[in-house]
C-alpha cells in the first residue's frame, strides 16, 4: 500500500527529502526547525537533513518513514477498516470510522460486524475486488443516520486483504439534492405554464375535426415553447397555428404565451396568412430579439376545399388524402420570427373532403442520428396507416415516431380532418350560390333566391324570414358601396347558417351610428342586431367579402 500520499493530512509528520542526484534540480523545500539561542546556523551544503516536521512544541516529529501502517491509518482524518481473508474478518478500524459507526470487534467477518457496510452496498463489492485485485468505488450512498459516503475498496497486495476508505460526502450529497429540486421545481413551474397558455380545449368547427396532443420532454430536458392553436373566423373559415420557440424554460413558455396571444388577436383581423405572419414577425422581435421561432399559419374554406397558409421556417404540413396518398407542402414560405428583413407569401394544399392534415413541431421528428428530412419521411410513411378518430391519429403518430415519456424535446401535434359525410349527414351541409349582376333588379332577385333555397332547407318560418332580411340588407348595402363583380353565397352547417356577399371593392364596412334624418346607413347595424355574429374580409382578388351567421336551433 501506498500511504505517501496522505502524509499532507497527519498532524506532525513531514515526508523525507528526496534524493537529489543532479545538483543543477530545484532542490526540495526544508521547512525551518527551531534552535537554541545562541546556536550557530549551519551552512545550507552541511545542514544535517531533518527526521520530520516542528511539533507543537517547536521540536521535530516523526517522519513517515518511522510509522507504522496502524499508526497512519489511525492518523487518517477519514473513516478506514481493514479485511482480511475470503470471509472479510475486522482486522482494524481506526478511531474515524469509530467515531462516525461506532466501536467494531476485531476477528468478526464484516457481515455481521459492520452492518453499514451492508447499508452503503459495500459487501458486494469485497470478494469482486479480492477476485479481480482492482479496487472498487461506491459513490454519494446514503446511512440510516442521514450521512452520505463514498466508499473505495482497495485490495492490498499480498495480504489477502480489502482496506475500506469511506469519504463523508453528506454536504455535497446534501447539496446535490438541493440543486435537483430545484431544477424539479423549475420544471414543474415551466411545464404548468406551457400547459396553461396552451388551449384548454380547442374549438371545434362545423367542417372539421380536430385533435392536438403536447408532451413535455423527460425529466432531463428542459421545457420548450411548443404551441398550438384553432381560431374559428366566421363563415365557416378556420385558422390552424403550430409553433416553436427555439429556447428553453419559463422564457421561452413566456415567449410562446405572448406569441399565442398575438395570433388571436391578428386571427381576428381575417387578414391573409402571410400578413399575420408578417406582423408576428415583428412582434417577435420585439418581444425578444434572442428567442427565434418558428410558426405555420394556416386558414381553411370549406367552400375552396384546400389550406392557404405561410410558414415562417417551420416544417412542411403533411396531409393524407383519402386513398391513404400523402403530400407535402411546399417548403417554408420565409425565414423564422424575429429574424425580420423578409416579405413572407402564402402557399396553398388540398385538403378535399375525407382527407387528414397534419401540423407538429419538431420534438415528433428530430434525431440525433439522422437528418430531419428522414424523420419527416418517417411521419409521412407513419401517416398513410394512421386511420380513425383524429385523436386516435395523434396517438398513432406519437407511438410510429418512438416518442416516450423520457424524450429529449418537447412535442405538438395537430390534426386535422375534413369528412367526407354522405347519407343523413349529407344532408345537414349545403351550399348555393348566385352571381349578381348589378342593376336594379339585383335586390329582388337575392330576396327571391334567398327564399327559395332557405325554404328548400326547410328552416323554420322565423329564421327564413330573418335569414331573408340579411341577404336584402348585405346585398343592398353591396349594391350601394361595392363594385363588380359581385356573388350571394348561403351555406347551412348541423349547427349554423352563413350568408355572404361578396363585391370588386376592398374598402371594409364598419358599424355606424346613423342619425334619424339618414337616409341610409343602418344596413351593417341592422345585420347586428338579427344575426347571431357578423364580420368582413379582404379577399384575394382585390375586393371584400360581408357575412353574418345565424345560430340553428338544436
Amino acid at each position: 500500500m501506498n500511504f505517501t500520499r496522505w502524509s499532507a493530512r497527519l498532524p506532525g509528520t513531514q515526508r523525507r527529502a528526496a534524493a537529489r542526484d543532479d545538483r543543477s534540480s530545484v532542490p526540495a523545500a526544508r521547512a525551518e526547525y527551531a534552535r537554541p539561542e545562541g546556536t550557530p546556523a549551519q551552512p545550507d551544503d552541511a545542514a544535517p537533513e531533518p527526521s520530520g516536521t516542528d511539533t507543537a512544541e517547536g521540536l521535530p516529529g516523526p517522519a513517515l518513514d518511522d510509522l507504522s501502517a496502524r499508526e497512519i491509518l489511525g492518523r487518517l482524518p477519514v473513516p478506514v477498516a481493514l479485511l482480511h481473508g475470503p470471509d472479510h474478518r475486522v482486522a482494524y478500524v481506526n478511531d474515524a470510522y469509530e467515531a462516525a459507526f461506532g466501536p467494531r470487534p476485531t476477528g468478526v467477518p464484516a457481515a455481521e460486524a459492520m452492518p453499514e457496510l451492508d447499508r452503503l452496498s459495500v459487501l458486494p463489492l469485497l470478494d469482486q475486488v479480492l477476485r479481480s485485485g482492482t479496487p472498487r468505488t461506491v459513490k454519494s450512498r446514503r446511512t440510516t443516520e442521514g450521512g452520505s459516503y463514498t466508499v473505495t475498496c482497495t485490495p492490498i497486495a499480498g495480504e489477502d486483504g480489502v482496506l475500506v476508505y469511506a469519504a463523508d460526502v453528506t454536504d455535497h450529497a446534501e447539496a446535490a439534492r438541493r440543486l435537483r429540486t430545484s431544477e424539479r421545481r423549475h420544471r414543474e413551474t415551466a411545464v404548468t405554464l406551457q400547459r396553461s397558455l396552451l388551449p384548454q380545449e380547442l374549438e371545434q368547427p362545423d367542417d372539421l375535426r380536430i385533435a392536438a396532443t403536447y408532451q413535455p420532454g423527460g425529466t432531463d430536458a428542459a421545457v420548450g415553447g411548443d404551441w398550438y392553436d384553432v381560431i374559428t373566423l366566421g363563415a365557416g373559415r378556420t385558422a390552424l397555428v403550430i409553433g416553436d420557440v427555439m429556447g428553453r424554460g419559463v422564457r421561452a413558455a413566456a415567449v410562446m404565451g405572448q406569441l399565442r396571444t398575438a395570433v388571436r388577436a391578428y386571427a381576428r383581423l381575417d387578414l391573409p396568412p402571410h400578413e399575420v405572419i408578417q406582423l408576428l414577425d415583428v412582434l417577435a422581435a420585439e418581444i425578444d430579439a434572442s428567442q427565434i421561432a418558428t410558426c405555420v399559419y394556416a386558414v381553411h374554406d370549406p367552400n375552396e376545399g384546400q389550406l392557404v397558409y405561410a410558414s415562417a421556417g417551420h416544417l412542411p404540413i403533411l396531409v393524407r388524402d383519402e386513398d391513404g396518398t400523402v403530400q407535402r407542402a411546399a417548403d417554408p414560405t420565409g425565414p423564422p420570427l424575429g429574424t425580420g428583413g423578409w416579405v413572407h407569401t402564402s402557399g396553398t394544399i388540398a385538403l378535399p373532403p375525407g382527407s387528414t392534415a397534419v401540423l407538429y413541431t419538431d420534438g415528433l421528428v428530430e434525431r440525433r442520428s439522422e437528418d430531419i428530412d428522414e424523420g419527416v419521411a418517417s411521419l409521412a410513411r407513419a401517416l398513410e396507416g394512421a386511420k380513425g378518430s383524429p385523436q386516435v391519429v395523434c396517438d398513432r403518430l406519437i407511438r410510429s415516431l418512438g416518442v416516450t415519456a423520457e424524450h429529449d424535446d418537447d412535442v405538438a401535434v395537430l390534426v386535422v380532418q375534413h369528412p367526407a359525410r354522405t347519407g343523413a349527414n349529407a344532408e345537414l351541409f349545403h351550399n348555393a350560390a348566385l352571381d349578381l349582376l348589378g342593376g336594379i333588379e339585383a335586390a329582388p332577385r337575392a330576396r327571391a333566391f334567398a327564399t327559395g333555397v332557405l325554404t328548400s332547407w326547410r328552416f323554420p318560418v322565423e329564421l327564413r324570414d330573418l335569414g331573408v332580411l340579411a341577404t336584402s340588407e348585405l346585398v343592398a348595402n353591396s349594391l350601394q358601396h361595392g363594385t363588380p363583380p359581385m356573388r350571394l353565397g348561403l351555406r347551412r352547417t348541423d349547427r349554423r347558417l352563413i350568408i355572404e356577399v361578396t363585391d370588386g371593392d376592398d374598402h371594409l364596412p364598419r358599424r355606424r351610428q346613423a342619425e334619424p334624418a339618414d337616409e341610409a346607413g343602418r344596413g351593417i347595424s341592422i345585420i347586428a342586431s338579427i344575426a347571431t355574429s357578423w364580420g368582413s374580409r379582404r379577399t384575394p382578388g382585390g375586393g371584400k367579402a360581408v357575412w353574418c351567421e345565424f345560430a340553428l336551433p338544436q
